[in-house]
């Protein structure tokens, strides 16, 4: 049936006919829409590096600093090394994760963003027909994978969550919460789908997602819903393919020289496929002076504060007024704040003898000061060994907080050779330790990073081995990274949840986001509790799942978006 528009041009009366699409449909030419801008395959690439900036942005901290590192601290690993003000540390972290709190806020918006662009790709790659069946497989298998990834780590912090699975084309206000179990459900239909997508890691660029690292997902997925033995099963696929292996023998660009096998997982230019590393199952890529990379916050972050230490007196009677520098930060990682504050626990109470993953190369323990004329006494001397460490006078809690303790090197690449097999050598001045690496006052580092290292699939398979009361084979996984640990290896009469837990730590410190993986466990208070001077003080068990943000909950008019329980909106 033919229909009869009048439209007036310029006063001008013109009668049109139109038989299938009406002449009032809009069809842009001048603006981008995603009808128009989602055609050819690089358009979709594009569209789908965004998916990887978002995650590279989660993963570099390139959001509000505290958000990102939220993700750490409050956790049996570390604190924040700046908010605990004595007259009010008994209010700290339960008077500040609440629903209105940022951190929170900050998380689930990165994430749904993530979700709303990997939809947007979904839906039109649906309606192409402009793409070869190759390529269609292609970005979809990453934009489900995408998806589920950020959808697992929404319901590891906040338990149920709103699922939209739709490109959207207007504003939504009528969510509900579906129950976690439907989250992890759902996760898992997007990954079983991506999988037979997706194609192998020895077949794909670096950085790019791959059929093991969808794997390594699911396995946590299945875990989470506790299907043990899918969760084996998929582990196990990842672990047996030929394509990855652990690193046990020294490897990459400073292979001679001292170190160990687990420091260089995380020298400069050590973490790609394509450089011979086949461990990690993920790596997000940066480069310096890239316009579309960004730095990593991490080690900047974990840093103790030296730059402003002062000694009052040496023992020598030597007045010193600046022992430490800039340089000397730079020559040990990078210019440190000290934010987050590592634990005692993982400090000095879940290492044994022997394993390279606490040596100096990785974490040091004591310096030796270079920030005074060669010709001092003072000079060459231990800063914590000899009592400087002891004489500092800080000059509020802050200072006492972030202070020196010992240095994680895991996210720096190393400055110089300072280190020898007996330990850290004289630190000296270094004009540019890390060639060229550094930008911004050393605030970032422009190093590729882990997602996710086999060796976490390791420790998913000992923790679904667990569920199914099978310690003996959960040893023997946790073990693997022992031996090459060259530590003391696990029994079976040792393996339970805490053990598994503190292994990784000893494994993924600085690479996990520890508050993801206790609120998976349901252990976020349980440890903390124990583990944690300044979060641990005021944490409640509700507390196991963070506050769904009170913004989320208030612009939802058109339903009731549930808040969890033991918070007030």
């Amino acid at each position: 049936m033919k229909k009869r528009i009048f439209i007036y041009l310029f006063g001008i009366g013109t009668v049109l006919s139109s038989c299938s699409k009406s002449f009032l449909d809009e069809e842009p030419l001048s603006i981008y829409t995603p009808d128009n801008s989602l055609q050819t395959a690089i358009q979709y690439q594009q569209a789908t590096n965004n998916l990887y900036n978002g995650l590279r942005n989660i993963y570099m901290g390139n959001m509000n600093l505290d958000t990102y590192f939220g993700l750490y601290y409050a956790t049996d690993f570390a604190y924040n090394g700046t908010d605990y003000d004595p007259a009010a540390k008994l209010n700290a972290y339960k008077a500040t994760m609440v629903p209105s709190y940022f951190i929170p806020q900050g998380i689930w918006t990165a994430y749904y963003k993530i979700i709303t662009n990997a939809n947007l790709i979904i839906a039109e790659l649906n309606k192409s027909n402009k793409l070869s069946d190759a390529d269609k497989n292609n970005f979809l298998g990453q934009a489900l994978f995408f998806r589920a990834y950020s959808y697992n780590v929404l319901a590891n912090l906040f338990g149920g969550v709103p699922i939209e699975l739709n490109e959207l084309q207007a504003p939504r206000y009528d969510y509900v919460r579906a129950s976690r179990d439907e989250v992890y459900q759902q996760c898992k239909k997007d990954l079983q789908q991506a999988i037979g997508l997706l194609s192998d890691i020895s077949q794909v660029p670096d950085g790019t997602v791959n059929k093991q690292i969808a794997k390594h997902v699911l396995t946590e997925v299945l875990i989470s819903l506790k299907d043990y033995d899918g969760a084996i099963s998929t582990a196990t696929e990842v672990i047996n393919f030929s394509g990855v292996s652990l690193m046990t023998g020294r490897f990459g660009r400073r292979a001679s020289l001292p170190g160990d096998a687990y420091r260089d997982l995380f020298e400069y230019n050590n973490q790609n496929y394509s450089t011979g590393n086949h461990e990690g199952l993920l790596v997000i890529q940066t480069a310096l002076n890239n316009s579309a990379a960004v730095g990593d916050q991490t080690a900047w972050a974990v840093v103790p504060s030296l730059g402003g230490v002062r000694i009052v007196e040496s023992t020598t009677k030597t007045k010193m007024s600046i022992l430490f520098n800039a340089k000397f930060v730079d020559s040990v990682s990078s210019n440190g704040i000290g934010w987050i504050r590592p634990t005692s626990h993982f400090f000095y109470e879940i290492w044994t003898p022997g394993d390279i993953r606490n040596s100096s190369y990785n974490i040091v323990r004591d310096l030796r000061i270079s920030g005074v004329p060669a010709t001092s006494p003072d000079y060459g001397k231990w800063y914590v060994k000899d009592g400087y460490k002891d004489q500092v006078k800080p000059a509020d809690y802050r200072d006492t907080i972030r202070n020196f303790y010992p240095v994680i090197r895991k996210m720096s690449p190393s400055a110089g050779d300072f280190v020898s097999a007996a330990g850290p050598a004289i630190l000296s001045n270094i004009t540019n330790p890390f060639g060229g690496l550094l930008l911004n006052g050393a605030s970032r580092l422009f190093i590729p990073k882990y997602m996710a290292r086999l060796a976490e699939t390791y420790l998913l398979r000992a923790e679904a081995y667990l569920g199914k009361g099978q310690k003996q084979l959960a040893a023997d996984d946790i073990n693997v990274l022992r031996n090459r640990a060259q530590t003391t290896p696990a029994t079976a009469a040792d393996i339970n949840i805490d053990y598994i837990l503190d292994e990784r730590l000893r494994e993924l410190y600085m690479e996990e986001f520890r508050a993801v993986t206790l609120t998976r466990l349901g252990l976020l208070y349980d440890r903390d509790k124990r583990y944690n001077p300044k979060s641990g003080l005021t944490i409640e068990t509700y507390h196991n799942l963070w506050p769904i943000p009170t913004t989320e909950i208030t612009q939802n008019t058109g339903a009731v978006l549930q808040q969890n329980q033991g918070y007030s909106n």
